[in-house]
């Protein structure tokens, strides 16, 4: 079980709710990832009108968490305020929170992300940090009060799988005891694999599994990746070696004079 700020769940893939072709198959595609949280924009249901609150109604009988995000905050102020309306809308203090500093990357501002979160957990929040893989910043947010740390393997729908992995081992390495989530980046069931291999605590996906050719077998496909990468982890795997070495031992070999 994956504890995060107190609840207890099950399964390590988190769900986006964006970008799926309908809502029949955005519902599938959440029942086959067995995921127990989503995550949601306000944005999208303030724009959404008639039509956001059918996908509210939808969300809400699949029986799953729901996460809002800041989505498309560019601004402390910005996502501070976004972040306080979500939690009227949704009755939750979870917030994803993302402050986003470049347009082309949409990398985080991450002294933006630090300001943000300090403020929002003084008020009573249970931030959820979309940051980069640097430890300084990872420091700073637990220091601001955030319990949780959800760091990008690549950027936002680029499905590059982990561009940095060291950084993402020595992240993991530095903070052993913080429920740790990769968040963005992810384009294959492989790359979740590896980075739950690393001891990443869980993967929160979104263009990978709704712009799939089949995003509801995608998403099955993505549940087994994670909880194959988790079982290994947990198993223990070989590490890689510079030279050769037999499986079959020596002793006992027939020798021919």
């Amino acid at each position: 079980m994956l504890s995060l700020y107190g609840t207890e769940i099950s399964s390590r893939l988190l769900l986006g709710t964006a970008l799926y072709p309908s809502p029949a198959i955005l519902g599938d595609a959440v029942k086959a990832s067995r995921t127990e949280i989503v995550t949601v924009s306000l944005r999208r249901e303030a724009a959404g009108g008639r039509t956001g609150e059918k996908f509210w109604s939808l969300i809400q009988s699949l029986g799953v968490r729901v996460l809002p995000n800041t989505a498309g905050c560019h601004s402390v102020k910005e996502a501070v305020t976004t972040a306080k309306m979500a939690r009227e809308v949704f009755s939750t203090n979870w917030i994803k929170l993302e402050v986003i500093g470049n347009h082309d990357t949409l990398q985080p501002d991450v002294f933006g992300l630090v300001e943000a979160a300090r403020i929002l957990a003084a008020d009573g929040f249970q931030v959820f940090p979309y940051t980069t893989d640097d430890l300084v910043v990872a420091e700073r947010l637990l220091e601001a009060g955030c319990k949780i740390l959800m760091p990008w393997c690549a950027p936002i729908g680029s499905a590059r799988g982990p561009q940095n992995v060291e950084a993402l081992r020595s992240l993991r390495g530095h903070f052993p005891d913080t429920p740790l989530i990769v968040d963005a980046g992810i384009g294959r069931p492989s790359h979740a694999a590896a980075v739950m291999e690393l001891g990443f605590d869980a993967v929160l996906l979104n263009t990978a599994v709704a712009k799939a050719g089949d995003p509801i077998g995608m998403a099955t496909a993505f549940a087994k990746a994670i909880e194959a990468g988790r079982a290994a982890f947990l198993a223990g795997m070989l590490e890689p070696r510079d030279m050769a070495v037999p499986s079959t031992p020596l002793i006992g070999k027939a020798v021919f004079s």
